[in-house]
């Protein structure tokens, strides 16, 4: 397999930030080592950004705001076109640098990762074909125009998805973006930032930092020449920058934390129920904001649940993510595996009932970011496991007896950004999905849909991505009065 980071060597990348069209040296002097979670062994350095690299990106993409944001939609949806067409001819390369720099799997990065992150571009071209950027209310035109420079801060867990649903749209909107993405995931961005350049976009349109949050990711946000930011990430990273943006009184969308509930109703068909259900709260090892770590189940059968929750982990091959059997790998750093660590800890220590997995890594690994998929049962609401984002493979099964505990037990939670239930009974699912605050609800596992708006209620953010509602995010409304006299 040709290695992503060679390849990134090899064409002068690495050491590079992509600014106003050209690959350009940083500012500062400061570098940071992205480490393989497989092996824990160093993969590079790349360089981390400051103030004046970040002043630098957003001074290009104002430059290059006035231009781009009177171009047609259709010359716009042509050049998504050809990001599109390059992302899809370069996919082993995306897949190979995801498994490289955060422990994806190859099969899954192929598979999930890098297919859906091209659907986000794709959706934003097809999105702009019919899209009425002026219409007639009465005899006022109103007129949805782009809001102007965008700071989009992307996180590591599904690294080239996350900026591709940002950029896609905010592109199609008609706006310039400067892209701060994960500085423990960099490689996937930079062969994104290659795909831009060589499908012509134009010079300022798109920009890319690497940085920290605190150093670059702060700079956007607090920068007066930026119109909007939007971040992935931790609740906590959300706050600061909203902070952050604040005096500026710039608009925020934030995609953040989760804790969704998966709440299977009393005439749920059981096995899919649960097999499917701990599939998708192991997906990505776990490290999905939207995760079902929840499961919430008829206490009647909480026995044969558990049951079918330990088989379902036996499917499981923890193993080297660049074996094709491999169906999950490491956890994506370092941190992030000591967190886990200690939220496991949490439910036993607190009396939760483990039934499979556990503390440390699963049996023939040494090193490596590997953790044991790990479920609990017996599971109450006050507990650590059952109320704080973990972000990764942990599944807390929680006991009801009657729906509306279920439902009360679902919506315990700070946060609101997707949710499960499943029931053969369609319209009492759809009853139960009604009575859930999340911004999401998937009834019965339905297929994934980029154009299905998603974003969340509560301290799960605010704002919206995907299809439609997410290339409106980066638009502002401009009412003419007497257009139409």
């Amino acid at each position: 397999m040709n290695s992503p980071v060679r390849h990134l060597m090899q064409a002068g990348r690495l050491d590079r930030f992509f600014i106003d069209g050209k690959w350009v040296t940083p500012a500062g002097g400061e570098r940071i080592e992205v480490v393989c979670p497989s092996t824990e062994g160093r993969l590079c350095e790349i360089p981390l950004g400051n103030a004046r690299d970040a002043d630098r990106a957003v001074q290009a993409a104002r430059n290059a705001f006035e231009s781009w944001s009177t171009t047609s939609p259709q010359e716009r949806a042509a050049l998504l076109d050809r990001v599109h067409a390059l992302m899809v001819d370069r996919a082993e390369r995306f897949a190979a640098a995801l498994t490289m720099e955060m422990g994806a799997p190859i099969s899954y990065a192929r598979g999930t990762h890098v297919p859906l992150a091209a659907e986000h571009i794709r959706v934003a071209r097809d999105n702009l074909a019919n899209y009425p950027f002026r219409f007639q209310r009465g005899t006022t035109a109103v007129v949805r125009e782009p809001i102007g420079v965008c700071a989009l801060i992307t996180p590591w867990n599904w690294p080239i998805y996350q900026i591709t649903a940002k950029v896609g749209p905010a592109l199609a909107a008609g706006c310039t973006v400067v892209v701060k993405p994960s500085e423990l995931a960099p490689l996937s961005a930079l062969l994104f930032a290659e795909v831009i350049a060589d499908a012509g976009v134009p010079a300022g349109v798109f920009n890319l930092v690497n940085g920290t949050g605190v150093d670059v990711g702060a700079s956007l946000a607090s920068h007066p020449q930026v119109d909007m930011v939007s971040i992935t990430g931790s609740t906590r990273a959300g706050v600061l920058v909203a902070q952050a943006a604040a005096p500026s009184v710039k608009r925020v969308a934030q995609e953040l934390g989760g804790k969704s509930p998966n709440v299977v109703l009393p005439d749920a068909d059981l096995p899919r129920a649960i097999s499917l259900g701990v599939a998708a709260a192991f997906r990505n090892m776990g490290q999905s904001c939207s995760a079902p770590t929840r499961l919430i189940v008829p206490r009647n059968v909480l026995d044969e649940a558990n049951e079918l929750a330990v088989a379902a982990t036996g499917q499981m091959i923890v193993g080297d993510p660049f074996a094709d059997a491999t169906t999950h790998g490491p956890l994506a750093n370092r941190a992030q595996f000591g967190r886990v660590q200690q939220m496991i800890e949490a439910g036993i220590d607190e009396g939760a009932k483990l039934i499979v997995g556990g503390l440390g890594r699963p049996p023939g690994f040494s090193s490596g970011f590997y953790a044991r998929p790990t479920i609990f049962s017996d599971v109450r609401t006050d507990m650590t496991i059952a109320q704080q984002e973990i972000f990764g493979p942990v599944l807390a099964i929680l006991p009801y007896d009657t729906v509306d505990e279920a439902i009360a037990i679902a919506n315990d939670t700070v946060y609101g950004l997707g949710a499960h239930v499943q029931g053969t009974n369609k319209a009492l699912v759809r009853a139960a999905a009604a009575r859930i605050r999340s911004g999401q609800v998937h009834l019965n596992y339905p297929a994934w849909d980029p154009q299905a708006p998603f974003g969340g209620y509560k301290q799960s953010g605010n704002g919206r991505e995907y299809g439609i509602e997410g290339m409106e995010e980066y638009m502002e409304v401009k009412s003419i009065l007497g257009y139409y006299d």
